[in-house]
């Protein structure tokens, strides 16, 4: 299984960006899907996750309200849509993949997750 991430960028702090990542090499329903982000020195911070059907999604405290998880399992893909940005969301973002029997729920546990794709930086100036 892979995951390749895209859409990081520079953005001004207020604007928004959105974050696809991709898995191939297995079955994108069987797994639920989060994203995770990083800066130097901290540990990896809990971001957003989303059931294997889509029907349940969790967002950690700082970005919930601005962040929108999304996913296409017809596209094998888990989008994040970062709205009213922030100078302290700058990070290195990770998705990730955990391959789960339930369709319903999601976990914010790093340990939880099998599979890492290779992060996609978001910047955001003040």
């Amino acid at each position: 299984v892979q995951l390749q991430a895209s859409g990081g960028g520079v953005v001004q702090a207020g604007g928004s960006l959105r974050l696809s990542c991709v898995l191939s090499g297995g079955r994108f329903d069987s797994f639920a899907m989060a994203w995770f982000r990083q800066t130097p020195g901290k540990e990896r911070e809990f971001v957003s996750a989303i059931s294997r059907t889509g029907t349940r999604t969790y967002y950690g405290d700082s970005v919930s309200g601005r962040f929108i998880i999304s996913r296409d399992n017809a596209k094998n893909t888990v989008s994040l849509q970062l709205n009213s940005l922030k100078p302290e969301d700058t990070a290195v973002y990770y998705c990730a993949a955990d391959r789960r029997p339930s369709t319903v729920t999601a976990t914010k546990y790093v340990d939880d997750y099998e599979y890492w794709g290779q992060g996609t930086l978001v910047t955001v100036s003040s």
